[in-house]
């Protein structure tokens, strides 16, 4: 996650219908013609009761008109799901604001069940106009030649796209527990947020390419035009439209202000329906609504958990927790590790991250322990296997999925039960009973877990290995310091403040000299 643009965040967390926070965000919801929705909830491990879990936080990105944007984290569990029925429905119908997501439809189906099962029926079933944010990436990927339609994470386009991929690591963290954590409402919001970015550097590109011509506005066409021109030009044809329909929403609004509507309440009462004014898109943003948009419409069917109506479902259902069971080994550790000398290991702890958790893998190398990561970016479970294998590693991985194979060998793999790096460090440190001392502190390269080499650099050997290769500030040839390079990817490193305040980081997170 790019730490200038967590900086950056405006973060806003309602849960309460008193609060500032509210009022700010029922506004803003008038003033916005782009925001980007996405959803939390506590995972679901087991099929148990034919259910969808329950939404307990939901993240709203707007786009302001001047360039910024602000986050709205709604926690569910704390506000009335009454007094947000209206006006999450109105944004999701509204023509006048355009629906960012990332494969939102599920997410859509459980908000919607959550509203129901809370009496405010009958929920969601429509967003329009709506984009899918995979749609936008595989439009950025078919302006190359012979790419065609791809299935990524959302990770993998922020990387793609924005130069730096979402941390995905609190995904499954408990989002039902409360307070949140600073570190989960961050999280939350990056993800809704990069949806705009993403967005913004879709716009840019159209923009930049002219796939976009910006129509003429209205009022400057030629009044000797007829009707049948008029309508004729697309552009004008939607806008012609839309100021009809605008202008017959405030008539009808003047003509029954004394008209009440009944609105999803707990008590059940008739309320007052609030029609609210919302600034319209612009030419460019409109052109993009009629060029690309969709919407996301549920049936009666989405709404209805799938049960599966295979035979054999029970004996089968038997079958998996007997393997739940068997997986429990696994859970904590016991035995002779792989490098252990006894059973031909050389001694020196050695590990392989799954990609679920390649931060805990830096963290790591920085305590001088050898971590490795998987050869591909998506490894089949047995790749893994083979791999931990071959290279005599443990295999920490937080799938619990992954200890249910049945070609897994005793002390071969452990399942990191915590869910923050520095956490999972500890947790690792302890399991293993694994020795740190300052000494070896930064002594393996963090981009690839290679070790340095035996002698430092000096500041000319450094920037002729740095050629080509790395870019080492002028101002560091002054200070007298030594240049480290790794054996493997050459990266050099050398012994600044950075150094310094991770050594003292990790001096602190294992409690070194305490």
């Amino acid at each position: 996650m790019d730490p200038i643009t967590k900086k950056l965040l405006n973060l806003h967390l309602v849960s309460s219908t008193d609060s500032p926070e509210f009022t700010l965000f029922t506004r803003t919801l008038t003033q916005t013609s782009l925001v980007g929705l996405d959803a939390e909830w506590k995972p679901v491990r087991t099929r148990q009761t034919a259910s969808f879990p329950t939404v307990s936080l939901l993240q709203i990105a707007c786009q302001l008109h001047d360039g910024d944007s602000v986050v709205f984290l709604l926690d569910l569990f704390s506000i009335p799901l009454s007094s947000l029925w209206e006006p999450l429905r109105e944004m999701f119908v509204s023509p006048d604001i355009l629906k960012l997501g990332f494969i939102f439809k599920q997410d859509l189906i459980y908000l919607s069940s959550t509203f129901c099962s809370h009496g405010c029926e009958p929920g969601f079933d429509t967003v329009e106009p709506y984009l899918d944010i995979m749609s936008v990436y595989n439009h950025l990927q078919q302006q190359k030649k012979h790419v065609s339609k791809q299935s990524k994470s959302l990770s993998t386009i922020c990387g793609e796209v924005l130069g730096f991929p979402l941390s995905k690591e609190l995904q499954c963290s408990d989002w039902s527990q409360r307070p949140l954590t600073e570190e989960q409402m961050t999280y939350a919001a990056m993800d809704a947020h990069c949806l705009l970015e993403i967005f913004k550097f879709f716009q840019e590109k159209l923009a930049k390419e002219g796939d976009l011509v910006v129509a003429t506005e209205l009022s400057n066409l030629d009044a000797t035009l007829g009707l049948k021109v008029l309508f004729g030009k697309h552009d004008v044809c939607d806008k012609v439209s839309r100021t009809q329909f605008c202008e017959a929403i405030a008539v009808v609004q003047a003509t029954t202000s004394d008209v009440s509507q009944v609105s999803p309440s707990t008590g059940g009462t008739v309320q007052k329906s609030s029609c609210r004014v919302t600034s319209s898109m612009d030419e460019f943003l409109l052109k993009v609504v009629k060029l690309y948009s969709d919407r996301i419409l549920l049936k009666g069917s989405d709404k209805k958990p799938k049960t599966s109506k295979k035979k054999g479902k029970k004996q089968s259902s038997i079958h998996g927790i007997c393997k739940e069971k068997d997986s429990e080994q696994f859970d904590e550790w016991q035995g002779t590790s792989p490098w252990d000398p006894s059973v031909g290991g050389d001694g020196y702890p050695k590990f392989l991250c799954d990609v679920m958790i390649e931060g805990l893998a830096k963290h790591l190398r920085c305590v001088g322990i050898d971590a490795a990561t998987p050869y591909s970016k998506k490894p089949e479970p047995r790749e893994l296997i083979e791999q931990a294998q071959k290279e005599k590693r443990v295999l920490l991985t937080r799938d619990a999925k992954m200890l249910r194979h049945q070609y897994l060998i005793d002390n071969q793999i452990y399942r990191v039960k915590t869910l923050l790096k520095n956490e999972q460090l500890l947790e690792v440190i302890e399991t293993f009973q694994l020795k740190i001392s300052e000494d070896r502190l930064m002594s393996r390269c963090t981009k690839c877990n290679g070790r340095f080499i035996q002698k430092p650099l000096s500041a000319e050997e450094a920037i002729e290995a740095a050629k080509g290769f790395q870019r080492i500030p002028s101002c560091l040839f002054d200070k007298n310091l030594e240049f480290w390079q790794c054996m493997d990817c050459h990266q050099l490193y050398w012994e600044g403040t950075q150094y310094h305040n991770a050594v003292q980081k990790f001096v602190d997170i294992c409690k070194l000299g305490y």
